[in-house]
């Protein structure tokens, strides 16, 4: 051990039943790990692919099939508790990402992952710190010399693989310690999670009630001072609104000033939510026109995509972008003066007219027209005061999943930071 090592080998928290014991210790995974290389055979398991940033998936799940074909007898036979490493590159891990099999017993996953499994003294928990924060990835970096093959996996060598290095505490109990800590804010993470799909859920309910299925002309629940109301008329979007065509622009006009135009593109559109000007940025040194700057409660629609089934998917604007803001070729922009529009895009209404643009063809819609949405037709209240009742009882529902939206992003930075306190950091060791 390097005289660095000595003194700087150890995280900055540690719990205080562990403060006098000794630095923790630079392990290959080689040396704390066993690689898994048994083969499936003529056993029936599930077939199973990771996906980045989710983790153990079935191929029916990513891939609406199982693909394992003939080579499935050649497949690796892991258990619960077991440890891939997919060598797969993307956004979150460039070089790869790492989960832990804990939904199965046990599982058949592909014979190009490095598949391993921690010795009884570790703490596989205490590891999953690590993968998560890719710090696998910023030692394997320097083992990559060329690009992607062409199944789309990076050129790392197993033994490669096996020489990264894990700091780990010399006591099994602080392992032990910061698995469990790490796990109950999981735990937590996870119960939040739960409690906004079932907000979600909620008003996905709403949104049935407070419109009409189809072939009704009046929901199913309307609010009592409406109950005598005469039933609801039929508009085109086109009467109650206007489309705005998206911005071109070239790729020699994108820039990484973040003073200049924010072009929201078609991963920025999140559907029954709001448009993202936070993530997966895009920005160009030109101006669009006044019209076509985006302004609160407009309606961003993806107009084209290469997958057909994002076609047609549109968010809401908030309006909180500081800067300017459009949106760009491939999307649109529907503009209108009624509240209750941003809940029609919403409506099992909305996906059914999808759905008739698509007839006539293979059942997919290559990209939307601009005389496609303005035809789109819906059932609305003559009331501009029932209108109103239900965005604001909708635009409630959408407060509280905002709040619960952002209690899980709280929890997750409170895990980042916790984390980068009770690991060693990466250049301690590199």
């Amino acid at each position: 051990m390097s005289k660095k090592e000595k003194q700087e080998l150890e995280p900055k928290l540690r719990f205080p039943e562990f403060t006098s014991m000794d630095e923790w210790h630079n392990y290959r995974l080689e040396e704390i790990s066993d690689r898994i290389i048994e083969r499936v055979g003529g056993l029936e398991l599930p077939t199973l692919s990771i996906s980045a940033g989710i983790g153990f998936v079935s191929q029916e799940q990513k891939f609406s099939r199982d693909i394992s074909g003939k080579q499935y007898k050649n497949y690796i036979h892991i258990k619960k508790g077991d440890f891939s490493y997919n060598k797969g590159n993307s956004k979150k891990f460039p070089q790869g990402c790492i989960y832990e099999l804990l939904e199965y017993e046990e599982a058949a996953v592909p014979n190009a992952f490095i598949s391993f499994r921690f010795k009884d003294s570790y703490v596989s928990g205490f590891y999953k710190g690590y993968f998560e924060n890719n710090f696998h990835g910023r030692q394997l970096v320097k083992y990559i010399t060329s690009g992607a093959r062409m199944d789309g996996l990076l050129n790392i060598n197993p033994s490669d693989f096996f020489n990264i290095i894990l700091p780990t505490p010399i006591k099994k109990e602080e392992q032990q310690k910061i698995a469990d800590c790490l796990s109950s804010i999981d735990d937590l993470i996870s119960a939040e999670e739960k409690k906004l799909l079932l907000l979600n859920d909620y008003k996905k309910g709403w949104l049935q009630k407070l419109f009409p299925a189809e072939g009704k002309t009046v929901p199913e629940w309307r609010f009592p001072e409406f109950q005598d109301s005469e039933e609801w008329a039929q508009k085109k979007l086109d009467e109650i609104g206007k489309f705005i065509r998206g911005f071109s622009y070239s790729s020699q006009d994108t820039t990484d000033d973040e003073t200049k135009l924010l072009v929201i593109r078609s991963n920025n559109i999140v559907p029954m939510g709001k448009t993202d000007y936070i993530n997966n940025l895009r920005y160009v040194n030109k101006k669009c026109s006044k019209e076509q700057n985006l302004i609160f409660g407009d309606i961003t629609i993806c107009m084209a995509n290469g997958s057909s089934n994002l076609i047609g998917k549109s968010s809401f604007y908030d309006g909180g972008y500081a800067g300017d803001i459009t949106v760009g070729a491939f999307c649109g922009i529907f503009r209108s003066p009624l509240p209750i529009v941003r809940y029609l895009f919403q409506t099992n209404q909305y996906n059914r007219e999808l759905q008739r643009v698509s007839q006539g063809g293979d059942g997919a819609i290559a990209n939307l027209k601009e005389i496609d949405i303005k035809n789109i037709e819906f059932l609305l209240p003559t009331l501009p005061e029932e209108q109103q009742k239900i965005a604001n009882f909708l635009s409630g529902i959408d407060d509280l999943i905002g709040r619960q939206t952002d209690k899980i992003e709280a929890l997750k930075e409170h895990k980042k930071a916790l984390m980068q306190g009770l690991f060693p950091s990466i250049e301690e060791v590199l």
